[in-house]
């Protein structure tokens, strides 16, 4: 783990000892999603409640890169998507080859909801409608493109059959009522701020799956589970949508110090009500969902602060 250390510039009181704090990097994504506002949320609990440790949230390509930081102590916290964690620390699918052992679970912080949006004039109503369109599949090194490629592929879609835009949150929204392109992927909590403005200024559509499609998606990543977008989170879109969830893992390096990722874990579940205060996604974070929905790992320290809690921890989350 990179901890950089920061000696005070000077004492507020002469002759007082200057006294060092530990700097921490949390690993976010971009500003037009979820994981910005609840990276920020978990470093000002860590500021506040944690002595000698000074937070920063960092935006990010989100998911893939997060895990990426994690791994070369760029980062020492961060959130990613849960078939995102399970690949790279089991080595497979898109880590193939580039198995990033260290990565362990402090906890699993809510779910996501893979949301297809497009105009509702855009004639795309169903998965198989994106073919020949210009699709955002998500920012370059986001768990979005991960989540999206395996629905598609699934689904017997290629990239060779759509034209793939690499767009983060905020860009997607600006592209589709631009109208350079047809549809965007969103793999985040609902409601998220830039499909909300988007919204407000278009009449949007997100598109349902089909039971079919939902299973196709589920046998390629079990850990896809079908979910409603309920109506009215977004205006105009009034009826509930079938899509497919995926939970969010905040992950650490196996090389934290047990003590700081049980702080880090009490912090976080002690004074939850102030990360609910941030984002609404926040109300998910609970024990009961990490032990649900955790795909790897939880580290030492976690599990500590857990045990003490009166959790009992499978034992396919023990290191």
């Amino acid at each position: 783990m990179k901890l950089i250390k920061h000696l005070a510039v000077a004492a507020i009181v002469a002759g007082a000892p200057a006294y060092a704090q530990e700097q921490l990097s949390v690993a976010t994504g971009g500003t037009g999603g979820v994981y910005y506002p609840m990276g920020g949320g978990l470093a000002e609990l860590i500021n506040k409640h944690i002595d000698g440790y000074a937070a920063t949230a960092e935006v990010t390509g989100a998911s893939v890169e997060n895990v990426g930081l994690i791994a070369t102590g760029d980062a020492d916290l961060a959130l990613a998507l849960a078939d995102t964690v399970q690949q790279a620390q089991t080595g497979t699918g898109r880590f193939e080859g580039q198995q990033l052992e260290q990565l362990r679970a402090i906890a699993s912080v809510y779910a996501n909801m893979v949301q297809i949006v497009t105009l509702a004039d855009s004639g795309i109503a169903t998965l198989e409608d994106l073919k020949g369109k210009r699709v955002s599949v998500g920012a370059p090194g986001s768990g979005t493109e991960v989540n999206a490629q395996t629905i598609l592929t699934a689904n017997g879609i290629s990239y060779d059959d759509i034209d793939e835009q690499r767009l983060n949150f905020n860009e997607t929204a600006d592209a589709l009522a631009n109208g350079d392109i047809d549809a965007g992927f969103w793999s985040v909590g609902a409601p998220t701020s830039s499909i909300l403005n988007l919204s407000t200024t278009n009449s949007i559509g997100v598109i349902q799956l089909s039971d079919d499609e939902i299973a196709a998606a589920r046998a390629a990543e079990p850990v896809f589970a079908a979910t409603t977008l309920p109506g009215g989170t977004y205006e105009g879109v009034d009826a509930d949508v079938t899509v497919l969830g995926v939970p969010n893992v905040l992950v650490a390096s196996s090389e934290m110090p047990d003590d700081l990722a049980y702080a880090i874990t009490k912090a976080m579940f002690e004074n939850i009500a102030e990360l609910q205060a941030v984002h609404p996604a926040a109300n998910e974070t609970t024990i009961d969902f990490t032990l649900v929905a955790t795909p790897i790992p939880l580290h030492p320290g976690a599990i500590r602060y857990y045990e003490e809690a009166g959790a009992t921890i499978p034992d396919n989350l023990r290191p």
